[in-house]
């Protein structure tokens, strides 16, 4: 007999599987303190929570029963994964279960932007008869942007066509394939802020969305257009907006999530007439809570089951003598991906990893979800990849996988390559793992370099002629940015050169289009290995 403990409230409708099943018991105890969970946790074999519990690392080494902790719902915040992942218990989430009622909310923001229904309502009760100040617009025949289309972007994206809207959208994994499907026309994030009458964001919060509409963008919008933001707090500049707002560029905009939440008693969009607030109340309908409660109750009695499970959120297990061969690797394979990413423009559509010389004697599968999760971070935060769900996450996305081995290498080391083929061109990074030295980066497409993966890096593809070097470095010191080390990679004088710079900081737009001035420098990239930029920093994707 199983046992699982619910130590949050979670629906009795949605834990019927677990309740109803003959070899499982379940004991339902909320408001427990981290003492007392650890006082009855060794009796269990499952855990099941939402956001109130914290399972720490004490619980979980309390827990000698565990096999899963279940979370219903999306954030894996409260739970020590380090912890669980080295007990060997797997933790799962419900990532699908508040898609329509996000979507939903969003649609009923959009509407009430349209239609000024919460200030028409305010001026209503309070004795008011004013219709005059509140006349609307029709959704019909609007232009409605998708920033982001994931479940949630593509299921907003289907009910706007059944109002009648035209809808583009952007994002760098859907096909145009499947694009055309449903009815949306792929575009660019610019196309997008120039021309849609309304805007909505679906985005996860990483580098490449912090801020990423911003006083350029709004600059540049058509006015009267109005914007929604029930995905994560801090995509759009929120003092940007407040400013377009008052210009009149933006007629109106309506969020369900802040920067910082709970917001200021004094945040402008709490006292500003042509913006509504709602708080977070995205995945906050009793179908959604339901919803999560069914999906992490069927994850968690298949893994008790040792059935085929889903929504993982750690690491399976590793057989221990691969595990202490592929281990200097695995946060190599990640950055790898991350940095060919950065480096590559256009919707990818292929990945190829090669792996050369007795590195290819091993089974190198365990890597390649680090090559992915690398590679998909960067445009999807950290809880929606991760090394269990990438490949998932990649054949969604239709993105096709080719692993191939060689004994033979240029170097007396292993190495691996990656390959990313994208809609509109191919690159490719090589790197390698030293004892006692590290991951390093190895080549940059043809180019040999030596780049220990970390920080924030300048590469700049150039004309191979004298002075360059000077005058980026003068540009770059003007601007205040130290150079902690530089090199360049080329493979004929008077050619083609690409110079990379360990920088200390990011850069910003401004430095990153004055690189682009001078006129033997063909591109310029930023790579950045940190999880999250500088924040206030601005994004550098455009420059290519």
């Amino acid at each position: 007999m199983f046992k699982v403990l619910v130590s949050d409230p979670i629906s009795d409708f949605g834990l019927q599987q677990l309740t109803r099943a003959e070899d499982v018991e379940v004991a339902k105890i909320t408001g427990l303190s981290e003492e007392e969970l650890i006082s009855v946790i060794h009796s269990y074999d499952a855990l099941l929570v939402r956001s109130q519990t914290k399972v720490t690392k004490r619980i979980i080494e309390a827990g000698v029963r565990l096999q899963v902790i279940g979370r219903a719902g999306v954030g894996v915040d409260n739970i020590d994964l380090d912890a669980a992942t080295s007990r060997g218990i797997v933790v799962v989430n419900a990532p699908d279960g508040n898609t329509v009622t996000t979507c939903e909310h969003t649609f009923a923001m959009m509407m009430s932007l349209a239609r000024h229904i919460p200030q028409a309502y305010a001026k209503t009760v309070a004795g008011q008869w004013d219709r005059k100040s509140f006349l609307g617009v029709e959704l019909r025949n609007k232009t409605l942007g998708v920033l982001g289309l994931g479940r949630i972007g593509i299921e907003v994206a289907k009910r706007a066509a059944a109002f009648g809207m035209n809808v583009i959208g952007y994002d760098p994994f859907l096909s145009e394939e499947r694009a055309a499907k449903l009815g949306i026309k792929l575009v660019t994030v610019d196309s997008i802020i120039r021309t849609a009458d309304f805007i909505t964001v679906h985005t996860p919060l990483t580098d490449e969305t912090y801020h990423m509409i911003e006083k350029p963008q709004f600059d540049v919008m058509k006015r009267g257009m109005r914007i929604i933001n029930c995905a994560r707090g801090g995509i759009i500049d929120e003092s940007a907006l407040v400013e377009a707002l008052d210009e009149g560029i933006v007629a109106g905009a309506a969020f369900d999530v802040f920067e910082h939440e709970p917001p200021a008693p004094d945040h402008p969009f709490l006292r500003h007439p042509q913006i509504i607030v709602t708080p977070h109340l995205g995945a906050s309908t009793l179908e959604a809570q339901e919803n999560v409660a069914v999906d992490v109750s069927e994850q968690v009695i298949h893994i008790l089951r040792q059935e085929p499970f889903k929504n993982a959120v750690n690491m399976p297990p590793i057989p221990s003598d691969l595990l202490n061969q592929l281990q200097p690797w695995f946060t190599l394979c990640e950055q790898l991906g991350k940095s060919l990413v950065q480096m590559t423009d256009g919707a990818i559509r292929e990945v190829t990893v090669e792996c050369a010389g007795e590195l290819a004697d091993l089974d190198t599968s365990p890597l390649i979800p680090y090559v992915l999760k690398g590679i998909l971070s960067h445009h999807l935060d950290a809880e929606q990849v991760n090394i269990i769900n990438s490949i998932h996450l990649a054949k969604l996305r239709d993105i096709h996988l080719t692993v191939r081995k060689s004994l033979f290498t240029k170097s007396a080391s292993s190495e691996i390559t990656l390959r990313l083929k994208t809609a509109i061109e191919e690159r490719w990074v090589t790197g390698t793992s030293l004892p006692g030295v590290g991951g390093r980066l190895v080549r940059i497409g043809p180019y040999p370099v030596e780049l220990p993966p970390e920080g924030h890096v300048l590469l700049i593809s150039q004309q191979d002629k004298p002075g360059i070097i000077g005058r980026v470095g003068t540009l770059l010191g003007d601007s205040g940015i130290n150079i902690a080390t530089m090199q360049v990679g080329r493979n004929e004088v008077g050619g083609s050169v690409v110079m990379i710079l360990k920088i200390d900081k990011k850069a910003s737009r401004n430095v990153m289009e004055s690189l682009l001035a001078i006129p033997e420098i063909k591109r310029v990239r930023e790579i950045s290995f940190d999880e999250r930029g500088e924040e206030g920093e601005e994004e550098n994707e455009q420059f290519s």
